[in-house]
């Protein structure tokens, strides 16, 4: 067993770079939208350029809803990636995934509550209370709150096995996202009827892996 652990560290530390620089290759990528947004937001304030369209609060937070369910699709996709490729190591993604997911949910929320609403307390609270979009949505945003802040280490061996069982808020969160895009947009369903498809296909996914029957065991010989 020691003998074997030894030889293993070595080919432990040959893949290390490689998921290094993967891991910057995806900050980097992820980070482009948010970027994105930031120049058109320059260029509209300085030089009027109109890119953000005819209304540009509208399509500010139309964009960062759009990654963030973006990136909760991508985060639950990784799970089943990783059972179909066998490729334990997509499994190291996730939870960096599942934290840009919240980075875009709560850039979402913050310019609903500042470009919409200045700030307003009173309305801010009353369009949760009695519009059903924003009532899931927010709902969805709360829910990714605890998962964002036991996304580390510690939280992870503080928890124990309670993590995981906090963590399948994800699927209550998909749900709530692609219901809270599907009453949002009212007429042309066709972007949130995609997300909804995928959600339904990656959440799927999980209860057949779960009922599937084991195979049956072989029985030791010799």
């Amino acid at each position: 067993m020691v003998l074997s652990a030894v030889a293993a560290r070595p080919a432990r530390r040959r893949t290390e770079p490689g998921v290094v620089v993967a891991k910057t290759i995806v900050h980097v990528l992820a980070l482009l939208p948010a970027i994105w947004l930031a120049w058109q937001i320059r260029n509209e304030a300085v030089l009027g350029t109109g890119g953000l369209g005819a209304d540009p609060v509208a399509a500010i937070e139309h964009f960062l809803g759009q990654w963030a369910i973006r990136f909760l699709m991508i985060t639950l996709a990784v799970t089943p990636l990783r059972q179909l490729t066998g490729k334990a190591v997509l499994l190291r993604f996730r939870r960096m995934l599942g934290l840009y997911t919240f980075f875009y949910a709560t850039l979402h929320f913050a310019a609903w509550m500042v470009l919409d609403l200045r700030l307003d307390a009173s309305q801010i609270g009353a369009a949760i209370a009695k519009k059903p979009f924003i009532t899931v949505g927010f709902a969805a945003w709360l829910l990714l709150l605890p998962l964002a802040a036991t996304s580390f280490q510690r939280a992870m061996r503080a928890l124990g096995r309670r993590w995981g069982q906090l963590h399948r808020a994800i699927y209550v969160i998909a749900v709530l996202a692609v219901l809270h895009f599907w009453w949002l947009v009212k007429s042309d369903i066709r972007e949130p009827l995609l997300y909804a498809a995928i959600a339904a296909v990656l959440l799927g996914w999980r209860v057949w892996k779960r009922l599937r029957p084991s195979p049956p065991r072989r029985a030791a010989t010799g």
